[in-house]
């Protein structure tokens, strides 16, 4: 029977929507091995925002934070290796390997920044009399406050981390946050196993 120009557009119209039905099923398959390093870089993008929104002491947004991948992370473990040798602290060596099992590397520091509360948590009378060199503790308690948060949003993605000082001075020892200080790391991973814990005290 011919078909007149109405049921033909009606016929052209379901053909369109049988050929997105199908499109979509074949992509509705999503392989979690395949797409397991970009949700581990998503969970770090928003580790670093919560970093950035923790609460900070007279609200100074002084910390930096910033995140690496790949072949950076080999060059942070050569650092912490290195830095191993020179200060003679066995268990940065262990750190250096463990580093290299993660997908990236949330990092978390602070400018230096006297705060004017003469509060002597760093050990000295007031701010004026506190050498440069010596950091604010009021900036490091920033820090961890910054670092307890951005494990938090870690964990509430089921992303596994671990803090590490270690990597953190490599990290500054590399000059990778310009100017700060208090530099600390938290490697992340997303396995059957978090990788940074059970580990050789001495390996």
């Amino acid at each position: 029977m011919k078909k007149n120009g109405k049921s033909k557009k009606i016929f052209y119209f379901c053909d369109y929507f049988i050929v997105i039905f199908y499109y979509t099923i074949e992509n509705m398959i999503l392989n979690e091995r395949e797409i397991r390093h970009a949700q581990v870089m998503e969970a770090a993008k928003q580790m670093m925002i919560a970093a950035r929104t923790a609460p900070k002491a007279k609200g100074a947004d002084i910390i930096e934070v910033i995140t690496v991948e790949g072949t950076d992370i080999a060059l942070l473990s050569s650092k912490v290796h290195e830095l191993g040798e020179k200060m003679d602290l066995k268990f940065m060596f262990r750190d250096a390997k463990n580093i290299l099992s993660a997908r990236a590397v949330v990092l978390i520091g602070t400018h230096p920044c006297k705060q004017g509360l003469d509060c002597s948590h760093c050990g000295f009378a007031s701010c004026a009399e506190k050498p440069e060199m010596v950091p604010c503790a009021i900036n490091s308690v920033d820090v961890g406050i910054a670092i307890g948060s951005a494990c938090a949003t870690a964990a509430d993605c089921r992303i596994d981390s671990r803090v590490m000082f270690s990597a953190g001075l490599a990290a500054q020892k590399l000059g990778w946050l310009k100017g700060c200080q208090t530099v600390f790391a938290i490697p992340i991973s997303a396995g059957s196993k978090n990788p940074f814990f059970d580990r050789e005290i001495n390996g």
